[in-house]
């Protein structure tokens, strides 16, 4: 028996140095090293925590993942070994595979939330892959294998014939609320799928694209035409109950994702980018209720986003003035990096 699996788990560590050398990667760091300097200045500490500034300086499985997947767009291995040491540490303290979403400096212990939050788990299982064909890890892709079947056992359902992504592993499925199951379509990193699908093959990658893409799609509320953050799908797509109505912070950056993974045709990502620019040109949150403007966006992490979407749908390219970097508030600085991360390995372009 020992002989067994001693040959299994060789097997298993030769299939993954193959699929190794099938992920994407890149020496040519899309993000530039003064970028990433002044971003890791502003937000990582020294004992590998990304650092919400606008979030009472917690630490989350979001935050955490970005900063893996930026420090190997920056060609960092010593970054990105420090910023998973620490989410390794102390996030990855579930039963189930999945990360503890929220890390809190002033509480002991310091995980106040040991639910999960999907999209954290697919960034970092995302960087993790990249991780491993940049440099040539296959502890790297073994962790990313073990992260991602966690999230397709936990979180990946299928109803009605669609294939859906629950936002944690518990509380949004349909034996959670009455209108379960929720989703939160800005969880889907699109350009992610192909990558953990390498490391965790299963169809239900490309069938969570598919129909995650059509969702977003379906998704228009109000008459901005814009998908909420939290939406219930137990029957026709509405706003879910229990949460604001709204196109808010986490719905920003679904056309970010949409235009780095080439998808979403020219009329939704023009959609997009129309419902969500104020005449001003900033970016801005929605009442989905009422189409009132919640908060003006105008950092230029908020501002890069609809101008992407308007280049990737045919429009014109983004202004030189959204091409320079200079860290904000956490979370609009990590989605300008990535919006600018995109066009430099794009070679400026957006399609």
């Amino acid at each position: 028996m020992k002989l067994g699996i001693s040959r299994l788990v060789g097997i298993f560590c030769l299939s993954l140095m193959a699929l190794i050398a099938n992920i994407p990667a890149s020496r040519a760091a899309s993000v530039s090293p003064e970028a990433w300097a002044a971003y890791k200045s502003a937000f990582l500490d020294p004992g590998g925590r990304i650092i919400d500034t606008g979030n009472g300086n917690i630490s989350h499985s979001e935050g955490q993942g970005y900063g893996m997947w930026l420090a190997v767009l920056s060609d960092n291995l010593a970054d990105f070994e420090l910023i998973w040491s620490f989410t390794r540490t102390e996030l990855l303290v579930r039963d189930d595979g999945l990360s503890a979403w929220k890390w809190d400096p002033r509480t002991r212990p310091h995980v106040t939330d040991i639910n999960n939050a999907t999209d954290g788990d697919i960034l970092i299982a995302y960087a993790l892959a990249l991780a491993a064909g940049q440099w040539n890890r296959q502890d790297y892709a073994e962790a990313s294998a073990a992260i991602a079947s966690a999230i397709l056992k936990k979180t990946v359902v299928q109803r009605s014939g669609r294939t859906l992504l629950l936002p944690a592993a518990s509380g949004f499925g349909e034996n959670d609320r009455d209108d379960g199951p929720v989703v939160n379509p800005s969880y889907l990193i699109f350009e992610a799928f192909p990558v953990l699908n390498l490391v965790a093959p299963s169809p239900l990658w490309k069938a969570l694209s598919d129909d995650g893409a059509a969702q977003i799609g379906a998704f228009a509320f109000s008459d901005k035409k814009l998908p909420a953050d939290w939406v219930s799908v137990k029957t026709k797509p509405q706003p879910a109950s229990g949460f604001p109505a709204e196109f808010g912070y986490n719905a920003v950056r679904i056309p970010l994702y949409l235009s780095r993974a080439k998808m979403g045709s020219p009329e939704l990502l023009a959609r997009l980018k129309d419902g969500m620019t104020l005449e001003s040109g900033a970016a801005g949150t929605f009442d989905l209720k009422s189409g009132a403007v919640k908060d003006v966006l105008s950092d230029p992490g908020y501002r890069v986003i609809p101008a992407l979407a308007a280049c990737a749908a045919g429009g014109p390219a983004v202004s030189a003035e959204l091409h320079s970097f200079q860290p904000t508030l956490y979370y609009p600085s990590t989605l300008h990096l990535l919006a600018l991360s995109f066009l430099t390995g794009n070679n400026g372009e957006c399609r």
